[in-house]
């Protein structure tokens, strides 16, 4: 068995973790679902009620990286403040990426978007840095939804 990172990303769903773990390892390569277990019976604890069949602890990989989620209900939800960077190789990359993820149209912003979850998304070339020297690229980027990089390029 592999060690655990010291650190890892822990997804609170209303009751749609199984079904975000299973498209999450769709979207992602190196990527798969390591283990799914159940609420326990609901007799236990007052917790537990209504959360029969539900996800108490499900733990996958996204591209090597090890995340951990639950149903928790509807008490806490999903906001800007925390976001995913994905760093990507190439516009066909973004544009991946990008389909898969963004499912938000308000949400999207300088290759910021936000998923069928609410979970949000940097979806950025890996080189963004190096295309964010000069003013004029800085203002392209500000009006972009996707960044694309050839805009970017010749700004």
């Amino acid at each position: 068995m592999a060690a655990l990172a010291a650190i890892q990303p822990c997804l609170w769903f209303n009751d749609q973790a199984r079904e975000a773990m299973e498209y999450y390892v769709g979207v992602f390569p190196d990527s798969r679902i390591n283990s799914i277990e159940a609420y326990p019976d609901e007799s236990l604890d007052e917790h537990f009620a209504g959360m029969g069949g539900k996800v108490i602890n499900g733990s996958f990989t996204l591209n090597g990286i090890d995340f951990v989620c639950l149903d928790g209900g509807p008490l806490f939800t999903f906001n800007e403040s925390i976001s995913f960077v994905v760093s990507c190789a190439d516009q066909a990359e973004i544009d991946r990426y990008w389909a898969a993820l963004s499912h938000v149209p308000e949400s999207e912003q300088c290759g910021w978007c936000k998923d069928r979850f609410g979970v949000s998304w940097q979806i950025i070339p890996a080189n963004m840095s190096e295309l964010m020297q000069r003013p004029a690229q800085v203002q392209v980027m500000m009006a972009q939804k996707k960044i694309v990089i050839a805009e970017l390029e010749q700004a």
